[in-house]
Formats: C-alpha cells, sequence, structure tokens
C-alpha cells in the first residue's frame, strides 16, 4: 500500500506551511476529485436524460455517483442512496416527509449528543402532534448510555435519532444495538454518520439501520449530503418532488432539483483514490471490498496520532479532554475536544493559529449537548481533529501550540 508521503501527495491542499487539523469541520480533496470537477464541467455540462451523447455521460456520472454512494455505505441490497446539497438538508427532508404521517402522541427520542442537524428538523414535528423524549447525556460516561435509551423507549416511539460519533465528544456509538433495541419497540433509526464516515466503513446492511446520512465533503469529497434509506422505511414515504414524478421513482422523488451534476462527479473520483489506496487498478469502479479494506489501512494510520493526540493533551493539566480519555479503534475517532482552565478557547485557538495549527473553537452545531454539560456555548470548547493524511509531527506542533 502507499506510504503517508505518497498519500500526501495526492492532496495539493497539503502543500500548505499551515497544519490542517479542522477536518472535522470539512476534509481536505485528493486531486482526482478537483479534476474530475473541471473535467465534468468542461466536457459534460449538459441537463439528464436528453438522449445525445453529452447528456448521456451526464446521466451516467449522477447515476454513478448513487451507486458509489450505496457501496461506500454498503447498501446495494437493502435500499438506496440519495444525495443532496447536505446532511442538514436531507435530515430536514425525511423529517418533512414524515410529517403527513405523524399521530398526535407519537414520541421521537433525540440524542442529547446530537448535531443540530438531527435534532432540529426533528422538532419541528411537534407541530404535528409529536412528542420529543430526549436521550439525555450521561454525566460519568460522558455520552449517551444504552440504559438511558431504555429509559426513554416506549410502545409510542416511533423514531430514534442520534450520532453514530458525536462531533464534539469523539466515541463511537454501538449503532447495531442501539438499533436492535429501537426496532424492538418498534421504531425507527436515523443515524447521523458524518463525524464517524472519514474514520471507518459504513456498514448499514450488518447495522440493520433504517437512514444513515453522512456529509461527502468531509469525507474527500464535494460539499454535498449522502442519505442511505432501507428500502422498507422509504416505501413508507413519498418524496416532495414534484407531482408528476411518481412516487416509486426513487431515488429522484427525493431530490428536489435533482442532484448537483459536478458533485456527482466528484463524488465517482473519489473512487480513484480508494483504488489507489488499495494498489489498485485506478480505472476500476470502486468495490465493496476494496473500500474496507482502504477504510482499515486509514484507521491503521490513524490510529497512533488519535493516542498521542489524547495522550498530549491529556497529560497538560491546564487542559481538561470533553469526552473519554479511551483510545482504541472501536471506541472512539481522532476528534478531541478541550478546554484550559486558563484561557478561553478563542484564545487558546488565537495562539494555534499564530503557530499555523489549523484549528477551531466552538459549540459544533453540538449546542443542546455543551448546554448539557454546562459548557459556555458562546465559546464552546477547542476540537483538533485528524484524518488519515496527517503526520506525527503535525500532531506534535497541535500538542505544542495548545501548551
Amino acid at each position: 500500500m502507499p506510504s503517508l508521503d505518497e498519500i500526501r501527495s495526492r492532496f495539493p491542499a497539503l502543500r500548505t506551511p499551515w497544519t490542517l487539523l479542522e477536518n472535522a469541520g470539512g476534509s481536505q480533496v485528493p486531486i482526482d476529485v478537483a479534476d474530475a470537477i473541471r473535467d465534468y464541467m468542461l466536457g459534460s455540462y449538459v441537463q439528464l436524460g436528453a438522449g445525445y451523447p453529452m447528456s448521456n455521460v451526464a446521466t451516467e456520472t449522477v447515476d454513478a455517483a448513487h451507486a458509489f454512494a450505496n457501496v461506500l455505505m454498503n447498501g446495494t441490497r437493502t435500499g438506496t442512496a440519495i444525495l443532496g446539497p447536505s446532511s442538514t438538508q436531507l435530515c430536514y427532508l425525511i423529517a418533512g416527509c414524515y410529517a403527513s404521517r405523524w399521530k398526535s402522541g407519537d414520541e421521537i427520542v433525540l440524542a442529547e449528543t446530537g448535531h443540530e442537524a438531527n435534532i432540529g428538523p426533528w422538532l419541528r414535528l411537534e407541530q404535528a402532534g409529536a412528542k420529543i423524549r430526549w436521550w439525555k447525556v450521561d454525566r460519568d460516561a460522558m455520552d449517551c448510555t444504552l440504559d438511558g435509551l431504555d429509559e426513554v423507549l416506549s410502545e409510542r416511539t416511533r423514531i430514534v435519532a442520534f450520532p453514530h460519533v458525536s462531533n464534539l465528544l469523539g466515541a463511537i456509538i454501538d449503532v447495531a444495538e442501539v438499533t436492535r433495541r429501537a426496532h424492538r419497540a418498534g421504531a425507527r433509526v436515523f443515524v447521523d454518520g458524518v463525524a464517524y464516515a472519514p474514520h471507518r466503513a459504513i456498514d448499514v446492511e450488518r447495522w440493520d439501520v433504517d437512514w444513515y446520512v453522512y456529509s461527502t465533503y468531509k469525507v474527500y469529497g464535494p460539499h454535498m449530503g449522502a442519505l442511505y434509506a432501507r428500502a422498507d422505511a422509504l416505501g413508507e414515504l413519498e418524496g416532495p418532488n414534484h407531482v408528476f414524478i411518481p412516487r416509486d421513482r426513487v431515488p429522484y422523488k427525493f431530490e428536489l432539483g435533482g442532484a448537483c451534476h459536478e458533485g456527482c462527479a466528484a463524488i465517482v473520483a473519489l473512487g480513484r483514490y480508494l483504488n489507489f489506496l488499495a494498489d489498485r487498478d485506478e480505472s476500476k469502479p470502486c468495490d465493496r471490498a476494496t473500500v474496507e479494506r482502504v477504510f482499515a489501512r486509514m484507521t491503521e494510520l490513524e490510529l497512533p496520532l488519535q493516542r498521542r493526540l489524547i495522550e498530549g493533551l491529556g497529560s497538560n493539566t491546564h487542559l481538561r479532554l470533553v469526552g473519554s480519555d479511551a483510545s482504541a479503534a472501536n471506541e472512539r475517532v481522532p476528534t478531541v475536544s478541550v478546554l484550559d482552565t486558563r484561557r478561553k478557547p478563542s484564545e487558546v485557538v488565537s495562539a494555534a493559529h499564530a503557530a499555523m495549527v489549523a484549528i477551531r473553537y466552538g459549540h459544533m452545531y453540538a449546542f443542546r449537548l455543551c448546554e448539557a454539560l454546562g459548557i459556555d456555548t458562546t465559546e464552546g470548547v477547542v476540537r483538533v481533529s485528524a484524518v488519515h493524511y496527517n503526520t506525527p509531527e503535525e500532531i506534535e506542533r497541535a500538542i505544542a501550540a495548545l501548551a
């Protein structure tokens, strides 16, 4: 497999003198992805379905993007991939589709650790008679626990919405077990996989989830979102696209205005980079076995960074980790938040920026989690987030900058 230097050579943005450790906000893209957008817009930037050669290429590109997103999530045998401008928009889309199906007294369980994108849309269903039950964060465990879930599930639960990984805490939730308990209660699950997807292989079939969303721009691609919809869950809803589009024409019935065409070209091109990571012919379609092999390699590259980051920040007496100090691959991803006992998060980040270490501060849209943990929502936390292309030297620079 390629070395770290070879991997980094595929990312032109990494040639900057800055250390880029704000990857949880958006990863860099390999040159394949950027080139694909340019090539598409210069060679086949026409409308779909018109029947002439350029239009056929455009149609095939959009279809291929849907297929690849479904391969990436391992949903090809069980469901469909829907593409949209962002994960937030896709969450609002599906929550809006459920509004017409709601009965007074039906319940929605929302995880307090969630990103607002997977909370706000469901709160709107209160107007349709839904009752919200909060799966509260356990301040000792610094996460939402399975015992806490059992306390809020009931025979009236219709939706359980939660993050696979909190984009502030970094801990990995047992999605399969949460889903099993939710299904046992008769509920659907809507999983926010945005903070998980850059680091580990998504496997919606194994976890048996109903809905799973991630941001393609945080997984080395364009600024879009992708949503897996299990076939039976999707079949319960009618998409909001134009009235003359048949209900069963999915995913188009759920893609208002259609997916971004040049973004679809970029999503397809990510397959070339994954093939490169797997030492595979880059011209071939990226298959599921390659996805699993590549994300195992990413985990292998990230794990030393993750351990050193937690160790280095955790050993600083002026810093407090927000979340668990666990560092195993099955326990967390390398997204680490801290608070400084001496300085405000904004001051810490300013000092890091002066040292050319790109990180950020804030509530990270986990606004309700910050409130639950007693964290000032104006300042929030300091967050450092690595991915597979970061280096040990960059981690040391971040640790030194925060010190």
